[in-house]
């Protein structure tokens, strides 16, 4: 029986070492990252892979350039999760096709307001957002928004720099949402942002707009798999109600 939500999140620790005789459901994991997909992100624009390592040989290549890392060595399967900036043009037209659908396929005129604001989103202001040249438009976007922003609320994060942290946000969202499904079903995971990730891309084969956001080692906690009890500071020092 799966866990609540609260249980899940409870259940939740960084394991960093896996027991090395229980076995992974390879379809169950793989059910966990169909979940991933549906967490929240930047402007739908899902730029984000997911790898799922069960080759024993890559397995033990991943876990050299993580280190070998205790929850990488003893990991019976590995999720190495990758963020696409690179993609925005690719993902900004699925969702294009995706809304003409979804409006029932008109001419340009028969959209309505609401339509037509949704179809620009993704025609003009995410290329206005995304696109770049050499770092140098960004900065230029980025000052002209600044000046702009003495005289009314306006969207200030558009260097290059600012992009890669939207995408990398939205793929650790999802990340959370694989560990929390694994949790649910009783298996444990542990992400890893200490890695080579040089030799990690290599290793998988990544393309160079690719950019790792983190390894998750997957398995089932070893009895002595959780270092220690959980810490977290007083939530009275994170919490402020306004």
């Amino acid at each position: 029986m799966e866990k609540t939500v609260t249980q899940a999140i409870n259940h939740r620790r960084s394991v960093r070492h896996f027991d090395p005789n229980a076995e992974l459901d390879t379809d169950e994991v793989r059910r966990c990252i169909e979940n991933a997909i549906l967490a929240p992100n930047s402007s739908n624009l899902q730029l984000w892979e997911f790898h799922h390592v069960v080759s024993k040989d890559k397995m033990k290549a991943l876990s050299a350039a993580c280190f070998d890392q205790p929850a990488s060595k003893t990991a019976k399967q590995l999720l190495v999760v990758v963020t696409r900036k690179d993609l925005w043009p690719k993902r900004a037209k699925a969702n294009i096709a995706f809304l003409k659908s979804a409006f029932g396929h008109k001419p340009n005129h028969e959209y309505t307001k609401r339509e037509k604001f949704a179809l620009g989103y993704y025609r003009k202001l995410i290329p206005t957002v995304y696109f770049d040249f050499l770092g140098i438009l960004g900065w230029i976007k980025y000052l002209f928004f600044q000046v702009a922003g003495l005289f009314k609320p306006v969207y200030r994060q558009t260097r290059n720099s600012d992009m890669r942290i939207v995408a990398h946000k939205s793929a650790a969202l999802a990340a959370q949402n694989f560990m929390i499904g694994m949790a649910a079903i009783g298996y444990d995971t542990c992400p890893m942002e200490g890695s080579d990730t040089l030799r990690v891309k290599k290793i998988l084969k990544l393309s160079r707009g690719a950019e790792i956001n983190m390894v998750i080692g997957c398995g089932v906690r070893d009895e002595n798999g959780v270092y220690g009890a959980r810490f977290r500071v007083p939530f009275e020092e994170v919490y402020h109600q306004i």
